[in-house]
């Protein structure tokens, strides 16, 4: 007798399936599980284990097939290589118990989804469904043709490769040398990076996710007098709450549950040399006044220790957030942040660094070449660079190169086409919330978006004003009460 295969829906946990626990919208991997019949769910999770448990209850009181779910702590959601191994040991596993695998490609971010899609037509034969609120449940057709051409590029680059590609680590040796820049902004901004690696103060780098900030730390780091010393770096935002006093100052042996040897922290791991905290602005108040005192004496006291550890590190801490708003807010000590921001360097996103685009996209494709043979030799065709050209790149330099690799496996000739490039670009439906980014040249629907500004707005100034529409009317700017009535009749305002 023949086995029967269940059929497994696989997907990561988005944000919107969190909100559907308090939300009017069920999420989309509820959508999915409501609109096709499976045998079970197996859920992925980079949200810390907390923040899921509550959905998860949810869920399985929703559905009666039964809901797995793993958490796989990445340090960055869009950390192609962490993203991979998780994928694809999943896969692996499920494939190996005789499964039918469908993913579920909506939840999650670019990079969750492209290596969904490059898994699943490569390695584990996989059906794959999207959800949104505007086509509800589909199966997604992706063209055969496409996976053809992903093989020959790939066929003789392994998982592990792959991966490597995929993560474009910082060089060790990076130096300012490494960072590609043509515009006049960038070029006073490595300028000042060198004047700074010299001084030896400690530095704040702001910019978005993706603009380089590891790669100028290093290159300060690299350029000043502690060169030959430890250089290590660690992200603010993916320790949990209750470890980030062992990962920043260290622990003794039984200070804790898990304490099962001694462990040196961060701090004590880059003495003489620096430390890059990255998502620097993540870090609690209660942390940040533990911190101020590390840098205000160079001491501090190992979770479980009796006798405090003196360091010299230099600090060089990074953030995509406003901290100076924070400090406004409460938020952020402003003692520790004047500490922290002696030298302070601005890094522009992707799209206002003009000029520099042509030259990184350059770099980064040779950068690809060089680690793999197969990948050598590729050029970009003029249309393609246009495409190129007219992308938000809302990923900054991350992005770009995430696309370029998707596009030089993709290409199976030489010439990377248009074609390829908007095939790895990997679009995605525009969000409420990002309706000023949203590609004209696919066609928008202008009267709806100007509906969706105007119950946002409206909705926030009544519930400013506890439901008082005369004085919302002034919030807003319009001239009286019956002039917000009309604005609410006409575009639907609930």
């Amino acid at each position: 007798m023949v086995a029967v295969k269940h059929k497994v829906l696989v997907s990561w946990i988005g944000a919107n399936d969190l909100k559907a626990v308090i939300g009017e919208e069920a999420g989309p991997v509820r959508s999915a599980l409501a609109a096709v019949d499976f045998d079970g769910v197996e859920l992925l999770c980079a949200y810390p284990a907390e923040q899921v448990e509550r959905y998860l209850r949810w869920l399985r009181e929703q559905v009666d097939i039964p809901v797995t779910a793993y958490v796989e702590p990445l340090s960055s959601p869009v950390h192609f290589g962490e993203i991979y191994h998780a994928a694809n040991r999943h896969l692996q596993r499920l494939v190996g118990e005789g499964v039918h695998l469908s993913i579920l490609l909506s939840p999650g971010t670019p990079a969750m989804q492209a290596v969904w899609i490059l898994l699943g037509k490569t390695r584990y034969p996989a059906v794959f469904y999207q959800s949104s609120l505007e086509q509800g449940v589909q199966q997604v057709d992706i063209p055969f043709e496409i996976a053809a051409e992903y093989v020959p590029a790939a066929s003789a680059i392994s998982g592990d490769q792959l991966a490597k590609l995929a993560e474009q680590q910082v060089p060790v040796d990076a130096a300012f040398d490494s960072i590609v820049a043509e515009s006049g902004r960038m070029l006073a901004i490595k300028a000042q990076a060198h004047v700074l690696a010299e001084k030896g103060v400690p530095v704040l780098i702001y910019g978005e996710t993706g603009t380089g900030k590891e790669l100028f730390a290093r290159a300060i780091h690299n350029a000043g007098t502690r060169a030959s010393q430890p250089f290590v770096t660690v992200n603010c935002g993916a320790i949990p709450s209750e470890l980030v006093d062992s990962v920043l100052f260290g622990h003794k042996k039984g200070a804790f549950t898990g304490a099962i040897e001694d462990r040196l922290g961060v701090f004590e791991q880059a003495h003489g040399g620096t430390l890059f905290l990255d998502e620097f602005g993540e870090l609690t108040l209660a942390v940040q006044v533990r911190l101020l005192r590390v840098l205000q004496e160079g001491t501090f006291m190992p979770v479980g220790a009796s006798r405090e550890v003196q360091v010299s590190v230099r600090l060089i801490t990074a953030t995509h957030r406003n901290l100076m708003a924070d400090v406004a807010q409460g938020s952020f000590r402003e003692d520790l942040f004047y500490r922290i921001a002696v030298g302070v360097l601005h890094l522009p996103a992707l799209r206002e660094r003009e000029g520099d685009l042509r030259l990184l996209t350059d770099a980064l494709l040779a950068g690809i070449g060089s680690q793999d043979s197969s990948l050598k030799d590729k050029k970009i065709s003029l249309e393609a660079r246009e495409l190129i050209q007219r992308h938000p790149w809302r990923g900054n330099v991350r992005e770009l190169h995430a696309t370029l690799l998707r596009a030089a496996l993709w290409c199976q000739d030489s010439l990377i086409t248009r074609g390829d490039i908007d095939q790895a670009l990997f679009k995605l439906p525009a969000q409420d919330n990002d309706l000023m980014a949203m590609d004209v040249s696919q066609g928008v629907d202008i009267n709806h978006i100007i509906s969706k500004v105007v119950s946002h707005y409206v909705r926030g100034a009544l519930a400013a004003t506890d439901q008082n529409k005369t004085r919302a009317a002034l919030l807003l700017g319009l001239k009286s009460q019956q002039t917000l009535s009309k604005w609410i009749e006409k575009h639907c305002v609930e």
